[in-house]
Formats: structure tokens, C-alpha cells, sequence
């Protein structure tokens, strides 16, 4: 489920594009998985990031857990603190707190540092401080803790899935340096 199409094939792969502000019943579900979100530049205010990094990825949350799921995972950023005096943060705590309380019997919340990846394949631009921050850090990396160095988005993938096949009860945090290198053992 998403809110556009992607250019993805695979013979398990149904694509549903969908209003996560008015979510119907999905199928029976076992496992969830969402990796949604934006940044209020592309959201275009507050508000607009609120709707899509809370809203919606706790709807879907709710939605599926009704359906049956009994594990979750979820993408989420390093720093996410509902005490955050950052915005962005603040509200990824708030959403982890929201997903965390909805029932599940395993709540798996990646917290990568900054996503490299394919922004091209997603229809964005690479952002200019972005092109220089990893450029530096790609120089930098031997002295940047793990859990600072940017991430592969493949590899927070990886690491989320990995997370919640690994059925631990509870909530548990996965941090960016847990995550690094994690598409490479999949």
C-alpha cells in the first residue's frame, strides 16, 4: 500500500494505491511493515508532515492490527523523542509511542541516521545538503560512530524485516549502526 505507484515487479508484489486518511479494511494480515513518510519541505507545512509521518502510518498500523497482524515494524528516525524540541523528531516519537500502544505482541522501530539511497527511483531530487553531507561523511566515516553514519535504505529494510521475523516480544529500538551492512546478510 502506498499513496503512488512504484516502479517495482515481482510475482508476490501487489501495489494498492490508497488515501491513507480514509483507509478501508485490508485482508487478513500477519506481519506489517511501513516504511512511510515525507520531509515538510516535499509535505509543504507542518501540518502536511504530521498527516503522512503520524497520521497515516498510525492508521495503517490500527487498520492492520484489527485484521489480525501480531507484528510490526516500523521505520522511524534516530532522535525520535515525543520531549523532542525538534519538530521532526518530536512527532517521530509521537508516532512510535501511538504504534507502541496499539496491541501488538512485537513492535520492531527502526531508527536509521540519515537514508542514503535511489532518491531518483522515488521521484526526488537529491537535496543539496544531503549530496554534501554524505559526500563528507563517506570521507569521514572511520571517525563517525556507527549509529551517525548515513544508512543504505536497503539496508534499513533488511534490518527492519530481519527485526520483526525475529518475533521478540515487547517493543524493541533498532539503531542506524544495528541497521549498516544489513542487506548484504538477506
Amino acid at each position: 500500500m502506498g499513496r503512488r505507484t512504484i516502479d517495482l515487479q515481482h510475482p508476490k508484489l501487489v501495489q494498492h494505491v490508497v488515501d491513507f486518511a480514509n483507509l478501508k479494511d485490508l485482508p487478513p494480515v500477519d506481519d506489517v511493515l511501513i516504511a512511510l513518510g515525507t520531509t515538510i519541505k516535499v509535505a509543504g507545512s507542518q501540518a502536511a508532515f504530521r498527516a503522512v509521518d503520524l497520521e497515516a502510518v498510525v492508521a495503517l498500523a490500527r487498520v492492520a492490527r484489527a485484521q489480525g497482524a501480531t507484528r510490526l515494524g516500523v521505520v522511524s528516525a534516530m532522535g525520535a523523542s515525543v520531549k523532542s524540541p525538534i519538530f521532526y523528531n518530536q512527532v517521530k516519537g509521537e508516532m512510535e509511542a501511538a504504534v507502541s500502544a496499539l496491541g501488538y505482541a512485537s513492535v520492531s522501530i527502526a531508527r536509521p541516521s540519515m537514508l542514503a539511497g535511489d532518491r531518483a527511483a522515488l521521484d526526488q531530487a537529491l537535496r543539496s545538503g544531503e549530496g554534501i553531507a554524505l559526500s563528507v561523511t563517506r570521507w569521514l566515516k572511520p571517525l563517525i560512530p556507527a549509529n551517525y553514519r548515513p544508512v543504505q535504505a536497503t539496508d534499513v529494510a533488511a534490518g527492519l524485516l530481519r527485526a520483526v521475523r525475529a518475533r521478540q516480544p515487547g517493543v524493541r529500538r533498532v539503531l542506524s549502526g544495528a541497521l549498516q551492512g544489513a542487506s548484504k546478510g538477506v
